[in-house]
């Protein structure tokens, strides 16, 4: 689908009521001068067609995804039987998004010259625990999706979002596909499930991975899953051992795209399509803007981001590599992702609410109070910058290797 460019609207900087925010470090980011790119809001290219409803609503394959109730059970006795080094570690593990991998010089004095081995613990005790508190509610594949139609739900959304990258990849039966960042691998399950493909997903969390093979196998696919750090490479895979990529989210926690796009391009085959939805700042953002940079330092703990990169920056990495861009544009119906983000964090206040009375009562042991605070805080102030046009979740890319 050809991207359409659009013009920004004007952006309004009202005040913030303040929050408690332990970081005053400063952010960096590039900031792009072109503008920025927004799917047609029809999605009439991106969407399955042949799965269309009688009242002309996209259906989607549900046949792989998990029971909420049984997710929501299991995800809540894991949480309940935290120990407490577990759930220190899970708080202490914000530290690392006070910084930027742009920053270096921060990082050595924070971490020391072996920087990188901290981010990577950090973020196992992060996901180790994240994915536990997402799964209470839409957000058990840890992203929240495009606004690809505005009458769906968050699940909904994602599953249209993902069908969508099997249509940009072209995916066939039984074509080999990379998951960069795979989670518990319900998006390879679905992958699977609706292009017959095989999928090996990477991840820095055994628990997530261990989750993963366990699900695909009760879906009775052979999909494999690996434990690495997408930040050590090169990656555990040989040259030219794949006829497609995705990654969805993951590369907020990238120290360095360039040098992953080329591993990447080395382990895809010719021809191969490569499709990455992710974080990016937008050219509106100013990081000189009190406000701008105030809603950074907030948002970037929330959705998991050590990196600030942009539109062009991804570009520029994919090219440099060897990639050609075929597309590059915001998929989300006006190029808003807030009214979904609302969606989730409404939720999840009710949630809080729910578990604050709980551990009043000493139904629950104090940790719930704390891990469900920590992760609805500063929710709206994710849902503004996404209206301001500063950031987003889901900017989209895809490119192309070419052929031999």
């Amino acid at each position: 689908m050809a991207a359409a460019t659009v013009s920004q609207p004007p952006i309004t900087t009202t005040a913030i009521p303040g929050r408690n925010d332990s970081s005053d470090s400063s952010r960096s980011s590039q900031t792009s001068t072109e503008k920025v790119k927004l799917a047609s809001p029809l999605h009439t290219s991106s969407l399955p067609k042949h799965r269309s409803s009688q009242d002309g609503r996209w259906q989607v394959d549900r046949s792989v995804s998990p029971k909420r109730w049984k997710t929501f059970l299991k995800a809540f006795k894991h949480i309940h039987n935290l120990t407490p080094k577990e759930v220190d570690d899970f708080m202490a593990s914000y530290e690392i998004y006070n910084l930027d991998w742009a920053n270096e010089e921060d990082m050595v004095k924070a971490f020391g010259p072996n920087y990188q081995e901290r981010v990577g613990d950090c973020l196992r005790s992060y996901y180790s625990v994240l994915n536990h508190l997402c799964s209470l509610g839409d957000v058990e594949k840890m992203y929240i999706p495009p606004l690809m139609d505005k009458k769906a739900s968050v699940l909904d959304n994602q599953l249209l979002y993902e069908e969508s990258i099997a249509l940009d990849l072209g995916l066939k039966p039984g074509m080999k596909v990379l998951d960069l960042g795979c989670g518990r691998g319900r998006v390879a399950a679905h992958m699977t499930s609706f292009s017959g493909v095989h999928v090996t997903g990477l991840n820095i969390d055994a628990n997530q991975i261990a989750q993963a093979r366990e699900w695909n196998e009760l879906c009775g696919f052979d999909n494999e899953f690996v434990v690495h750090d997408q930040n050590d490479l090169p990656l555990p895979f040989a040259d030219e051992s794949f006829d497609a990529f995705y990654e969805i989210q993951a590369l907020s926690l990238c120290k360095d795209p360039a040098a992953s796009f080329k591993e990447i391009y080395r382990v895809l085959k010719p021809g191969a399509k490569f499709s990455l939805l992710d974080w990016v700042s937008l050219p509106p953002y100013n990081p000189e803007d009190p406000i701008h940079a105030g809603l950074m330092r907030r948002v970037k703990p929330l959705i998991g981001a050590v990196g600030t990169p942009t539109p062009a920056g991804f570009e520029k990495a994919l090219m440099d590599a060897g990639f050609s861009v075929t597309k590059s544009d915001n998929p989300s119906i006006g190029g808003l992702q807030a009214p979904l983000i609302d969606k989730v964090d409404i939720y999840f206040r009710s949630v809080r609410r729910v578990i604050h009375g709980l551990v009043r009562l000493r139904a629950l042991p104090p940790h719930f109070k704390v891990l469900i605070d920590r992760l609805c805080l500063d929710g709206q102030a994710f849902v503004q910058m996404d209206n301001m046009r500063l950031i987003t979740t889901t900017y989209r890319i895809v490119a192309e290797k070419p052929s031999a």
